[in-house]
């Protein structure tokens, strides 16, 4: 059973194409969702946050994520400390998560993340797909989905690899500036490629 990652810049479109893959059959793991979900339930996890980040960054049980995000997006050093403590916890998760999938006898499974490769998860997988957008259709899709600022968007842009940086270490690019049958149709060549077998959406 291979092992692909996906990832992109933010706002790249990586989801929408996800989900394309999962209409095909192949489970995929969402590290960034499930990141939100262990910070939120792991007990360890939890206290090692609020041991760097202060007590009052859960209120009443719950995490304050617009404080946190305030907190790490402009200052790198705490955005590597936070991701340094995340980051363990969801390849954790990730290799649980993949024992499960062995049972189904799927050709591969996919893990989707933002900072695949900056976190070194990359390095386990088999394959890599790397989703590219242009940078205005990025910010402007974000701007639509969160109500984001573009110095905040930009912001968040900077904290990540460049592009072009993880376009070097892709096995397989997407371009995500056109429609959705466009993107579906280069999601469909992907998938025939890693099976060998032919497919229709």
């Amino acid at each position: 059973m291979l092992k692909v990652g996906i990832t992109g810049g933010i706002g790249s479109g990586k989801t929408t194409v996800c989900r394309y893959f999962e209409e095909l059959g192949i489970p995929v793991y969402y590290a960034d969702e499930r990141a939100k979900y262990l910070m939120q339930h792991e007990h360890y996890l939890i206290d090692e946050i609020q041991r760097n980040f202060g007590k009052d960054i859960y209120e009443g049980g719950q995490l304050n994520r617009q404080l946190l995000a305030e907190m790490v997006f402009n200052n790198k050093q705490k955005l590597d400390l936070l991701n340094s403590l995340v980051h363990p916890a969801v390849f954790r998760d990730n290799e649980r998560w993949t024992e499960g999938q062995l049972a189904k006898k799927v050709p591969y499974i996919i893990k989707e993340a933002a900072l695949l490769i900056e976190s070194g998860s990359s390095k386990s997988l088999d394959k890599l797909i790397v989703v590219s957008a242009p940078l205005n259709v990025r910010v402007e899709r974000i701007s639509k989905r969160d109500n984001l600022q573009t110095e905040d968007i930009m912001a968040r842009v900077r904290n990540q690899m460049p592009e072009e940086e993880k376009l070097k270490q892709a096995d397989f690019v997407i371009t995500n500036d056109g429609g959705m049958d466009s993107l579906k149709e280069q999601v469909l060549n992907i998938h025939q490629k890693l099976t060998g077998e032919k497919y229709s959406l």
